[in-house]
C-alpha cells in the first residue's frame, strides 16, 4: 500500500513541533513593501499539547500566504481563528511609518503582535529576521518561515487577508487609485493613478519611488 503524503500543514506543525515548545507563536507582516496603506502585523500562538489530528487537517494547506489566492486565503483565515490560542493583528499607518521608518515601525508592530498572544513558556518566531525582545519570551527569527513554520504561516495569513479588507474598504472611501485591486503595491496602474490625480492620505512619502517623482511635493 502507498504511503499516505503529508500534507503541507502537518510539515508545519512537525517543524513547530520539533522546538520542543509546547506553546509556539509566529509573527509575520503584511503591506512592507507598499507605497500606500498600513503595516499589518499578524501573531497566531498554538498549544500543541491541545492540537488535535482534526486541527491538523483543517490546515493542511497552510502555507505562505502569498503561496495562495484570495479565496483560498480567506477559507484558511477562521480555521486559523478556531485552532489557534489567542490571534492578535497589529496596524501601523502610513504617518506614523513616515515618522519612525518603515523597519522600525515593522519590527515593533510584530514584537508588539507576539507579546500580546504569548503565555509563559511560549517560544515567539518571526520570519526573516529577529525583532527584539518579546517581554522576556524566547525568540528565534526563521529564513522563509512563513514557508516553514505553521505559527508564522498563520501570521502571514491573518495579516494579508487583514491588510487585503482594509484596502478594499479603503478603494470605496478613497475612489481613483483602485486600491481594491493592487492593494497599495505599486503596480503598472496604481503608478499612473499616482500621476493622474496625485497622493492620497494613505500614500507613504517617506519612500523614495519613481511612482512619486512627476510630482512636486513639498
Amino acid at each position: 500500500m502507498a504511503r499516505r503524503r503529508r500534507s503541507n500543514g502537518s510539515k508545519l506543525f512537525a517543524h513547530d513541533r520539533a522546538l520542543g515548545f509546547r506553546y509556539v507563536a509566529g509573527a509575520d507582516e503584511a503591506g512592507r513593501g507598499c507605497l500606500a496603506g498600513p503595516l499589518v502585523a499578524g501573531a497566531a500562538l498554538f498549544d500543541l499539547e491541545r492540537l488535535t489530528v482534526s486541527d491538523v487537517r483543517a490546515l493542511g494547506a497552510l502555507n505562505d500566504s502569498k503561496q495562495h489566492g484570495a479565496e483560498a486565503r480567506a477559507t484558511l483565515l477562521p480555521i486559523v481563528l478556531r485552532v489557534a490560542v489567542r490571534v492578535a493583528v497589529v496596524t501601523r499607518c502610513a504617518p506614523g511609518i513616515d515618522t519612525r521608518g518603515l523597519h522600525k515601525t515593522n519590527l515593533e508592530a510584530l514584537r508588539t503582535a507576539l507579546r500580546r498572544v504569548a503565555v509563559p513558556g511560549t517560544i515567539c518566531l518571526s520570519d526573516g529576521f529577529p525583532v527584539g525582545d518579546v517581554g522576556g519570551h524566547e525568540t528565534r527569527a526563521i529564513v522563509e518561515g512563513d514557508a516553514k513554520s505553521a505559527a508564522i504561516a498563520a501570521a502571514s495569513i491573518v495579516a494579508k487577508v487583514t491588510r487585503d479588507r482594509f484596502m478594499e474598504r479603503a478603494d470605496v472611501r478613497h475612489p481613483g487609485w483602485e486600491f481594491a485591486r493592487h492593494v497599495g503595491y505599486s503596480t503598472p496602474e496604481h503608478r499612473e493613478a499616482i500621476r493622474r490625480q496625485g497622493v492620497s492620505p494613505l500614500h507613504r512619502m517617506s519612500f523614495q519611488s519613481t511612482a512619486y517623482q512627476q510630482l512636486a511635493l513639498g
